[in-house]
């Protein structure tokens, strides 16, 4: 474990650095799970998400000369804007290899902090990979993202705060990609509070660090693909994997379907933006990975909100589709004046709100005379588009629906 003096060391060099983010009950999360469930709102924290604890400690770590080398590190964005704004208040350069894939938000969010961007490979590893290779080349001191005990030390601070707020919690669900944050908290938790249990959370479309929790060895896999941005680590390191099994009691993984849900929780009750990552800890207690946890009180780390609108749009329209509140049809009508007006009017008298429609009497698929409507509608949930369903079926209309 990650001593616990060196927490404590690295909780007194961030305090006036970083903001003692929220960690406050959720009723309605508590209702859905069963567990009495708290959420500590790192996506509020400074740079939205956990990532700065860590690396403000590094480079405070650092002597003057290695500042002066000045600074590089590899992150999918939240270690990235860490980095950036600790170099920044230390007046170190610092220079910051991103994937390719990596959304213009958290590029932004680099940049805004004075950093240097390089833009290389499909995913994190790749990003690393040349990191490592271009720091060697220019003398440049590398950040890690997790597997650094300095790191692991400032992200551990966060049970440092949690348990200062609860000291009654049952569990602590954390979520994984690299392992640093659980790595710090786990070591924090097991130190002081040892009845507590270290549950972690990681995306089934990133399996690395689950297989080798499993397994007990560390376990590389050859992609990685997820919504999770944050978490979406292809190589296991076998520094943070000895500190997981040192540490850590269980492990589950959560799908995209999974996290979009509860991506789209967390926005609609809850009213926070939290990225794909902070939010796996929240999809495994509403698609009940751990049922044993009930009537238990369970702290929750989202872990970051730096989400990319774009995605974010994308999660809300399914979202909406899959639970009854929008509808998207395509009926054929003959192509002659009046019959739109027949079937909106149906709609309307069904109380279905139209917000958008297209009209092709060109598709090849057509019959001569006839046209495709396309209609999405706003509905009232599954009850109100089986009445919806029914009535066209009943007045003969040819429906197709995009789910």
């Amino acid at each position: 474990m990650i001593d616990l003096q060196t927490i404590y060391e690295a909780n007194e060099r961030i305090k006036d650095v970083i903001v003692k983010t929220p960690f406050g009950h959720a009723p309605r999360l508590s209702q859905e799970s069963g567990c009495n469930v708290y959420l500590k709102k790192e996506n509020l924290q400074v740079t939205g998400a956990f990532k700065i604890r860590g690396a403000y400690n590094k480079i405070a770590s650092l002597s003057d000369e290695e500042r002066s080398r000045g600074v590089i590190a590899a992150s999918a964005g939240n270690h990235a804007q860490g980095v950036a704004m600790a170099a920044q208040m230390f007046g170190t350069r610092a220079l910051i290899v991103m994937p390719e894939s990596t959304p213009l938000t958290k590029i932004n969010g680099v940049s805004y902090y004075g950093a240097e961007v390089i833009l290389a490979g499909s995913n994190y590893d790749e990003a690393y990979a040349y990191a490592s290779s271009y720091g060697a080349e220019h003398g440049l001191v590398f950040v890690h993202p997790f597997a650094d005990e300095a790191v692991m030390a400032g992200q551990g601070t966060l049970a440092l705060e949690m348990l200062e707020c609860m000291d009654n919690l049952d569990a602590i669900i954390i979520p994984v990609g690299g392992g640093g944050l659980i790595s710090g908290m786990a070591s924090a938790i097991k130190a002081l509070a040892p009845h507590i249990r270290v549950i972690g959370v990681g995306a089934a479309g990133a399996p690395a660090m689950r297989q080798s929790f499993d397994a007990k060895t560390a376990i590389d896999t050859t992609s990685v693909r997820t919504i999770a941005d944050g978490i979406a680590v292809r190589d296991t390191s076998p520094i943070t994997l000895a500190h997981i099994l040192d540490s850590v009691d269980e492990f589950v993984s959560v799908d995209d379907e999974e996290i979009a849900n509860a991506i789209l929780f967390l926005l609609e009750r809850q009213k926070l933006v939290v990225e794909g990552a902070g939010a796996a800890g929240v999809a495994a207690l509403l698609h009940h990975k751990m049922d044993h946890l009930k009537d238990k009180n369970v702290g929750v780390v989202l872990s970051g909100g730096n989400m990319d609108v774009t995605l974010l749009s994308i999660i809300i329209e399914k979202g909406l589709i899959k639970s009854g509140r929008k509808m998207k049809l395509t009926v054929t009508l003959i192509d002659k004046p009046g019959t739109l007006m027949q079937l909106t009017r149906m709609l309307q008298d069904l109380n279905a709100n139209i917000v958008h429609i297209e009209y092709d009497r060109t598709s090849t698929s057509l019959a001569y005379g006839d046209a495709n409507v396309t209609i999405h509608l706003e509905t009232k949930g599954e009850a109100h588009q089986q009445q919806i369903r029914s009535a066209l079926k009943d007045n003969r209309y040819l429906i197709s629906e995009e789910h």
